[in-house]
């Protein structure tokens, strides 16, 4: 059964077909690791874990590379502004090392909690220092970069399908809206590379063939990481919403103006988790796994809660819909329990497999995938042992326990 994705480049749903006949490769935004993930931050990463499995399920064997953002993120996307490590260090009197490593392990512990599967390669920027240096001396010997008094840039102008990805010629909008122009040749121009500032001391800086130290821009991070370890062409590019009309445009811009080909072939995008509005570390309105475990709350209680809505709907949280999540849970297992023994209705477990695997193959509809499992749960002509296997089999795709039923 073919396997249905909503792409961001082309805003449609399409068959999905892989480079390379049953093998995709995959490349899925990781954190940058200042400071723990909130629960919008790991909703992406749900929904991403369900697309493997998904995958998985369609006997396609998985190349997943997840970055580890420790340098390089700015606190305003004009490229202004402190490395958020560096100022993470700062507000917690620590090293900017330490900080990446203790938030790394932070999350890497949170997606363990939710039951999601961790990928092939953990890759992290400041340990790419020497690949995005290369990226970058290949943008400029091609003519896409000039130099500023405070780094190298990256010149859309040069870069006739700027801005594809986010639709923003068609919207009407320049990508630079937000950023102030300095010495940028256009507002939507972006660093590659960032001179270390001359009146202090930055604790993770390189030396670079443009300055004596400096460190590189976040959005470069992912372009050297991606192509070393998926190659100049690849299956499928995942992230937040939020990354689309600045952080995934210009990664599009930068790589394939080196390769001069299409760079990824599918782009899908999770959308927020609001509470009053959305998410957001800079405002403080942020809920991160540790709050929902001291309110007696499982991690899985939230992943199936997750699973309740489309990965592209807006998804608002509430405690008292954590709450229905988690007695939904409790039910499934309850139903298990007051199982009868009627015999055996493999016609119906045929069905039902046939109808979960079409859902979940539909853009991963979660919300109608467990519909079918509670359908499963309430059919009085299925034997206890027919719904363990069917529940055995859709935990496989989008499981809501530690370990199977």
């Amino acid at each position: 059964m073919s396997i249905y994705l909503y792409n961001t480049l082309t805003r449609k749903k399409e068959e999905f077909k892989p480079i390379k006949k049953k093998h995709v490769s995959l490349y899925a935004c990781g954190p940058t690791v200042y400071s723990y993930a909130h629960i919008g931050n790991l909703r992406t990463y749900i929904f991403e874990d369900v697309l493997k499995r998904t995958l998985f399920c369609n006997k396609y064997k998985v190349k997943h590379v997840m970055n580890i953002t420790d340098v390089g993120h700015l606190t305003s996307d004009a490229d202004t502004g402190e490395d958020k490590m560096e100022l993470a260090a700062k507000k917690e009197s620590k090293s900017a090392w330490d900080i990446a490593k203790f938030y790394t392990n932070s999350f890497k512990k949170d997606i363990k909690e939710l039951n999601i599967l961790p990928p092939n390669i953990w890759c992290k920027a400041t340990v790419h220092i020497k690949e995005q240096i290369n990226w970058i001396k290949k943008l400029e010997k091609a003519g896409f970069t000039y130099k500023t008094s405070d780094g190298i840039y990256f010149d859309t102008s040069k870069f006739r399908d700027y801005g594809k990805l986010a639709l923003l010629e068609k919207q009407h909008l320049q990508a630079g809206k937000r950023i102030a122009v300095g010495e940028k040749k256009n507002p939507a121009d972006f660093a590659l590379w960032k001179f270390s500032p001359k009146n202090e001391k930055r604790q993770m800086e390189w030396k670079s063939p443009w300055s004596e130290k400096g460190f590189p821009g976040w959005h470069i991070e992912c372009s050297a990481m991606a192509t070393k370890y998926l190659g100049k062409q690849f299956d499928i590019h995942c992230g937040g919403i939020d990354h689309i009309p600045i952080h995934h445009t210009n990664e599009i811009a930068q790589t394939e103006a080196i390769t001069r080909k299409k760079w990824v072939n599918y782009w899908l995008h999770g959308e927020f988790l609001l509470l009053e509005e959305k998410m957001s570390k800079s405002k403080g309105n942020i809920i991160t796994l540790s709050t929902i475990e001291e309110k007696g709350f499982s991690p899985l209680d939230y992943r199936y809660f997750c699973l309740n809505s489309h990965y592209r709907k807006q998804l608002t949280f509430t405690w008292e819909a954590l709450e229905a999540a988690r007695n939904a849970r409790s039910r499934i297992k309850e139903k298990i329990k007051e199982m009868n023994k009627s015999k055996s209705n493999p016609e119906a477990v045929r069905e039902y497999k046939e109808q979960f695997i079409r859902v979940i193959n539909d853009d991963l509809n979660t919300p109608e995938a467990l519909a079918v499992l509670w359908s499963v749960l309430k059919d009085n002509t299925l034997s206890k042992k027919d719904v363990l296997t069917l529940i055995k089999e859709f935990e496989s795709r989008c499981p809501l326990e530690e370990t199977r039923w």
